[in-house]
């Protein structure tokens, strides 16, 4: 195995996912993680996935609407989306969102998202 690479989020290639919603990731064997980045006023989409998901908020607040349940996460908190389970989130206030999510197992339609890892495990 060589020197493992070390990556700073905001150099990596971003996604422009719709109006208001930016992401990244990097990636593991078996699990992903998701720097997103959401703007005031990002339209909600509702939406459910086979994988669990871990939020973690960075900076600013999300309203995060998961089945039935509504709960505000803040800079330093977490919140875990169980599978398959509906929910979305929205910008609270007029600070951009630092989300980072965290999927297990890896989502095969994010991996394109982690394209610039591919030497790192090519080599071992």
């Amino acid at each position: 195995m060589g020197t493992p690479n070390v990556y700073r989020w905001e150099s990596l290639p971003r996604e422009e996912v719709r109006e208001g919603v930016s992401r990244t990731a990097f990636r593991g064997e078996g699990a992903l993680m998701v720097m997103n980045w959401l703007q005031p006023g990002m339209e909600k989409k509702p939406h459910s996935h086979p994988f669990e998901q871990l939020a973690y908020i960075l900076s600013g607040r999300v309203r995060f609407e998961i089945g039935d349940d509504v709960v505000e996460v803040g800079a330093g908190e977490v919140v875990r989306i169980p599978p398959d389970v509906v929910h979305c989130g929205e910008v609270v206030g007029d600070e951009t969102a630092i989300n980072l999510d965290v999927f297990a197992p890896t989502r095969d339609d994010y991996l394109h998202l982690t394209a610039y890892q591919e030497p790192d495990f090519q080599n071992g």
